[in-house]
């Protein structure tokens, strides 16, 4: 009995946000992601590495859903946040991705103003009884983004006037502004220079505190410096999960260490 009753805490105490049960990806033929099971913890980062194609930004999107944008696109399996199946016919897609948040690879500000761009979110979902609320709700996501000492004082500037850096962390502070629970980085820094790259991993150890981050990068430096979690595809197969340093220092598939040394990938 005794045994049974430490696995149960220890499930308690891992606090998982998401777990994704057997996923399968189809683009039409293709079977792009294979049996993919994982548990993601809450206010953890986890990377996603692997081999470009490998499937690490295709599992990525079926979290909030972004692949049903694809008409061919099929996804079987579960994934769940919160213990709730997000690909449940009662689960509406909008309100999902307000709980989600996503960053893409390359920053996509809106042809709005710096304003505007962060308050969007918020306005669509009803976030804001008023403007004074709405004011609030935008500086307090451009301080989370670590942008605000930079914009307080030209709000009404085009967003896309910003450095790409700025731009990035301009679209970080857009994603948590619904207050998502859950925050998607596909790529976030790589077309980025070394120090708006530093900036954003900063930014991304801080955000932990309050989200369960997922990145997907091919660099594997990053992936060191800001997961504590790390899962490897390679060819649509999640390989690996675990403890980021140990992934690094001691993967259990020949696979993960041929990656990690450079002989594949």
């Amino acid at each position: 009995m005794k045994d049974n009753h430490i696995a149960e805490n220890e499930v308690a105490t891992k606090n998982i946000k998401i777990a994704a049960r057997d996923v399968q990806v189809y683009y039409g033929d293709t079977h792009a992601i294979k049996d993919v099971n994982v548990e993601i913890e809450d206010k953890t980062v986890t990377a996603f590495i692997g081999p470009s194609g490998c499937g690490k930004s295709t599992f990525l999107r079926c979290i909030n859903r972004m692949n049903d944008t694809i008409d061919v696109c099929r996804v079987v399996g579960d994934i769940l946040i919160d213990g709730e199946d997000i690909y449940d016919r009662k689960v509406d897609p909008v309100q999902l991705r307000a709980k989600v948040g996503m960053v893409f690879q390359k920053p996509n500000p809106f042809p709005k103003s710096i304003y505007d761009n962060v308050a969007y979110g918020p306005r669509i979902h009803g976030l804001a009884r008023n403007k004074a609320e709405l004011d609030d709700i935008v500086e307090r996501a451009l301080r989370r983004g670590a942008i605000w000492n930079e914009v307080k004082d030209r709000l009404d500037a085009p967003g896309t006037g910003l450095s790409g850096g700025q731009q990035q962390r301009l679209c970080i502070a857009r994603a948590v502004a619904t207050e998502p629970e859950v925050l998607l980085m596909d790529e976030p820094c790589s077309a980025l220079d070394p120090i708006a790259t530093a900036q954003v991993e900063e930014l991304i150890d801080e955000l932990r505190q309050n989200y369960s981050v997922v990145i997907v990068t091919h660099s594997m430096q990053q992936a060191a410096r800001v997961s504590q979690k790390t899962a490897f595809f390679h060819l649509g197969n999640l390989v690996e999960f675990g403890e980021t340093d140990k992934i690094f220092t001691a993967p259990e598939d020949p696979r993960t260490e041929s990656y990690i040394t450079g002989r594949i990938g």
